[in-house]
């Protein structure tokens, strides 16, 4: 009989193996690990796929520093990632690396079909090359540039903080600049392709209506990578290489059967950080379309786990590694914190503060004190013995029951939209809610009774709490991979009956067994000793790179400015020009001012001068402000990417029945006004101080 279950694929970038992945990296692949999980319990024929992108000058040079050759360097940095996606127990249906016979095949096919029908073309490219971040730079879109002392462009600084180099040589290009139009309409009219939306509007902003270029697909400056067929002394450059990963696993352009690229193309999701969503929703999709091939569904971009608000990066050293997390605290705790942290399409951060917070709080406290207390108390009240489940017995039980309906809906919409923190916050209602039910409803005290309706209702009671747990314990198991077992197995329910599909409180087994005494399934932890603990394991490094150089650079110029100051100068008797009182400074420090970027802006019906504009400044969820600068923005769509400074502490208020949550930063000359903007490298919610 033919497998009827609907196909889900979903893919993590292929990670870059130049050196060991922090827990910014895991991130992604858990949040991939837990979607798989999820699709797979609600029935779904998943396929699951990770890997290594392993070729590039960055390789070969790294190889050469350690005296090695690069395949051999590769090959241990694949094992170490394969080793380290086991102790995450990362559930991937296939790994794949760019240096696998069949994948090189393939890309050469494929970069043969293309040259051959036009659209890749030989050429000449000059430009600034940064080798670490494998990408040409303009000069506008560095964040220093180095001059000489005749103000020659020398080098400079990528916003990575990478250094950048002159590259001149003969290249194949891939003419992007011919589908920009295409590209333009497909975003139009599939608005789920990009996620979240304010991305969409970031690559039609900032790269396509500025012109797409067209792309160099190989280079001849070195060889390690996947050699043109019909000109070798080119090897195909990263993202023609890298890109293709996702179709080639599934047997397309291969001598293996293609079966699996029919069965599963195109993909459900492929998950990326947001630093390589452009090249996951501009070359990607052209990629595709001139080979002939649908697109996938929605590329999700998610944002950065922060430390010390600045992306957690090998080169910043500023990282924590998944191995000290799971070898001190277990791998629940890990896997439960990163898809908590990191709220939908925003940075998260991570602080030892609040990772140990969690694991007493949300874990220990609220989670496993109820799975103690509802074990404890059956053996005690019931012989150890689930009740059957019976619906509103207690005047209690129809307000739990209607939290638990609501929790599996709200939870499996979350899901379904990627909204992956917000689904665990659904889940914590129905603990809270369930928490809550032992209070409303004093078991101790119907136990002290005689009367055969009070223990009908203890009856219902203990029934009520065990069914929520396992109700909880189903939805928290795509993302934890013990605790669950552990719930049912404390239960006395068979660990492999965990499913989601068609998930009910009611469908509680009667009669089963509980342990006869549970086990805490989260350790409380010693707040202080632990959060020193993991500030010890943070890596700090104290080079300046990318914006903090430039923020040296800034001050060492002002120090110079200063020091020619001639000395008889007295600021205390420069009379200043102000227009408002002047404050102390204890005044001005109560004052947030933060990065927001413009999602969406209009103008407010009903009035001439407001216009209405949803801000990404970092929070949970898009923030909304009102300003009365329509005068001088007749065409608001403008702003639209753009980031801007606001005061973000501001009491929200009310302005035409719309609520205003905090004001928008300009600046007023000659009757004009500007809004005060920024630039794009920093990223959203950043504190101005």
């Amino acid at each position: 009989m033919a497998d009827t279950k609907p196909t889900y694929y979903i893919t993590t970038p292929i990670y870059y193996p130049s050196g060991k992945l922090h827990i910014g990296n895991s991130y992604t692949t858990i949040a991939c690990d837990t979607l798989a999980r999820y699709k797979r319990a609600m029935g779904y024929d998943v396929f699951f796929l990770t890997g290594t992108d392993e070729h590039g000058q960055k390789i070969e040079e790294k190889a050469e520093k350690l005296n090695t050759d690069p395949k051999s360097y590769v090959d241990g940095m694949a094992k170490d990632i394969q080793d380290l996606w086991k102790l995450l127990e990362i559930s991937n249906d296939k790994f794949i690396r760019t240096t696998d016979d069949y994948h090189e095949h393939a890309v050469q096919v494929i970069f043969d079909r293309l040259l051959k029908q036009g659209d890749i073309y030989l050429g000449d490219y000059e430009g600034w090359y940064s080798v670490d971040d494998e990408e040409f730079f303009t000069e506008t879109q560095l964040a220093e540039v180095d001059r000489d002392e005749n103000g020659k462009m020398i080098g400079g600084t990528a916003p990575s903080g990478h250094k950048v180099e002159l590259v001149k040589e003969q290249s194949y290009f891939f003419k992007m600049s011919k589908y920009a139009d295409w590209l333009l309409n497909y975003y139009q009219t599939h608005p789920k392709f990009i996620q979240p939306a304010n991305r969409m509007t970031e690559m039609v902003n900032n790269f396509i209506k500025p012109g797409l270029e067209d792309l160099a697909v190989t280079r001849t400056s070195f060889t390690w990578g996947v050699p043109v067929k019909t000109d070798p002394k080119h090897v195909v450059y990263v993202w023609l290489d890298a890109l293709m990963n996702y179709i080639t696993a599934l047997g397309y352009a291969t001598d293996d059967d293609d079966q699996l690229f029919k069965k599963y193309w195109p993909a459900n999701v492929q998950m990326v950080g947001k630093e390589i969503v452009r090249f996951h929703t501009i070359y990607w999709p052209i990629f595709l379309h001139a080979l002939g091939l649908e697109l996938p569904e929605t590329i999700f971009g998610h944002g950065w786990l922060l430390m010390s608000d600045d992306k957690m990066s090998k080169s910043k050293g500023n990282v924590i590694y998944p191995e000290t997390i799971v070898e001190h605290y277990g791998l629940d705790a890990l896997r439960y914190y990163l898809i908590k942290a990191m709220p939908y399409g925003n940075d998260g951060s991570f602080t030892p503060e609040d990772f140990v917070a969690k694991v007493n709080y949300d874990l220990a406290n609220d989670l496993g004190n109820l799975l103690n207390r509802t074990v404890a108390m059956i053996n005690k009240y019931e012989a150890g013995k689930l009740p059957e489940f019976k619906a509103g017995v207690t005047e209690f039980d129809a307000a739990l029951e209607q939290t638990a309906t609501e929790t599996i809906a709200n939870y499996n919409d979350a899901m379904a939209n990627l909204h992956l923190s917000d689904a665990l916050s659904e889940v914590w209602k129905l603990v809270s809610r369930t928490n809550k039910y032992i209070d409303e409803t004093a078991p101790w005290q119907l136990a002290k009774s005689d009367d055969v309706a009070d223990a009908e209702k203890l009856a219902s009671v203990m029934a009520h709490l065990a069914a929520s747990l396992r109700v909880i314990g189903s939805l928290i198991s795509p993302v934890m991979t013990h605790a669950p077992k552990e719930i049912f197995t404390q239960l006395g329910l068979d660990p492999e009956s965990l499913s989601l599909a068609n998930l009910k409180l009611s469908d509680l087994p009667a009669g089963n067994q509980v342990v006869a005494k549970g086990t805490p399934i989260f350790p409380r932890l010693d707040m202080p000793k632990e959060i020193d603990f993991l500030k010890s394991q943070m890596k700090k490094s104290d080079k300046k790179k990318g914006r903090a150089a430039m923020a040296a650079a800034a001050e060492a110029e002002v120090a110079k400015h200063e020091a020619a100051i001639e000395g008889d100068w007295n600021p205390a008797e420069t009379e200043l020009n102000l227009t408002k009182p002047e404050m102390v400074f204890e005044d001005f420090e109560k004052v947030e001012l933060k990065i927001a970027e413009v999602v969406t802006v209009q103008k407010m019906k009903g009035s001439s001068k407001l216009l209405q504009f949803r801000l990404d400044a970092g929070d949970e969820d898009h923030r909304q402000i009102l300003s009365g600068i329509a005068k001088w923005y007749p065409e608001p769509e403008v702003l639209i990417g753009k980031k801007v400074v606001i005061v973000g502490n501001l009491k929200p208020r009310k302005m035409m029945g719309q609520l205003s949550q905090g004001m928008l930063l300009s600046a007023e000359h000659d009757g004009e006004v500007q809004l005060i903007t920024v630039p794009d490298n920093l990223p959203n919610g950043s504190l101005i101080s």
